[in-house]
């Protein structure tokens, strides 16, 4: 179940992300990387069991931001790529301050959610800033790789090369980096490496999957589909 489930989560993400660039342009790209950077902060903090290993929830909608960059690498220029990161940054502050200036609150007689907040969010300083130490040193990697592989090989048919040898070595260091700055001294070393290297093996799967999604994207560009919101 749990593997049906990761599949449709990941091919959900890949068309949801071509829906709002093919009806909102790049605006919409923009518009993705606060929604998967909220959701997969808040996804990480579950475990589940899928293909047989331990892996942490958010690895799916995090890798996603990957493919968005990649598309604006692609289709924009470094420029605009650069751009996303910085919305992601800083939607990570402003989320882990709000959600934490919430718990402060006293709750109601009533109130049902108090308590499930606190499990959730009380954790979330240590997470946001793992995601943005993490999402920082590999995304930025990421649009330099591109480029770097852009120019060096810059036909249409070798798009799936500067795509797949940026991402899976960015969602390497990602990995390794979210894992120590978030999980050190929570879970016991075994338990840290399996995380680490299941975590990093999800991420290599969902590169290598959205390779289609990022040529259906540059077919969108050059045929002139986009619809541009300024």
């Amino acid at each position: 179940m749990n593997e049906f489930l990761w599949f449709a989560m990941l091919i959900a993400n890949f068309l949801l992300i071509l829906f709002i660039y093919r009806f909102v342009g790049k605006t919409g790209l923009f518009l993705w990387i606060p929604i998967a950077t909220i959701i997969a902060n808040i996804q990480v903090v579950k475990m589940i069991d899928v293909f047989g290993v331990q892996a942490t929830l958010g690895n799916i909608v995090y890798a996603s931001s990957f493919l968005v960059t990649d598309i604006l690498s692609e289709n924009y220029g470094k420029r605009y790529a650069k751009k996303s990161i910085y919305f992601g940054f800083f939607t990570m502050v402003v989320f882990t301050l709000m959600m934490n200036l919430s718990l402060l609150f006293i709750p109601s007689v009533d109130d049902f959610a108090d308590s499930a907040m606190h499990t959730i969010f009380e954790i979330m300083p240590r997470i946001a800033l793992a995601s943005m130490c993490a999402y920082a040193i590999s995304q930025l990697h990421d649009i330099r790789a591109y480029e770097f592989w852009k120019r060096k090989l810059p036909a249409t048919k070798y798009l799936w090369v500067r795509n797949n040898l940026s991402t899976m070595i960015s969602q390497a260091l990602d990995t390794i980096v979210f894992t120590a700055v978030a999980f050190i001294g929570v879970y016991p070393l075994p338990v840290l490496i399996q995380i680490c290297v299941t975590s990093y093996l999800i991420k290599w799967l969902v590169a290598a999957l959205d390779t289609p999604f990022l040529y259906i994207a540059k077919h969108f560009k050059t045929h002139d589909l986009v619809k541009e919101i300024d």
